[in-house]
């Protein structure tokens, strides 16, 4: 289990402590939405989220078989629906890989890019597109 300690500033602010770890992130309103846009939204930590978790997964797959995943990034673009209910509508993540990756390996990260836990803890309905390298 994880511990997450959240407190309201004042003004839309948030912070967030890790409490095993005592880091703390903090969070505002984004400026279509009342905030000043000074800090993450909460949904841009959904996102970010995301693009963490599939580097993670990949570079544990990786590390354990030897292989150079250093340099390896994600690029997230949030769209937040228009209508209906405030959500998030769409993901699109840019995947980049180190050049030193054979097709085989990048086909390993593929799918083992699909068993990231937020991607598979996500609502159907989300339309998540990841982009990879050529």
């Amino acid at each position: 289990m994880t511990a997450i300690h959240c407190h309201y500033r004042g003004d839309l602010h948030c912070t967030a402590e890790h409490l095993a770890s005592g880091v703390q992130i903090t969070t505002d309103a984004p400026l279509d939405h009342e905030g000043r846009g000074e800090s993450f939204a909460p949904t841009d930590l959904l996102a970010t989220a995301i693009g963490t978790c599939l580097l993670t997964v990949m570079g544990i797959h990786a590390q354990q078989r030897g292989w150079d995943f250093s340099g390896a990034q994600a690029d997230v673009e949030k769209s937040m629906g228009t209508d209906g209910p405030r959500q998030i509508k769409r993901l699109r993540i840019a995947i980049h890989l180190p050049e030193t990756l054979q097709p085989a390996q990048l086909q390993a990260l593929k799918v083992i890019a699909q068993d990231c836990p937020v991607l598979r803890s996500l609502h159907p309905e989300l339309q998540i597109h990841l982009d990879w390298p050529s």
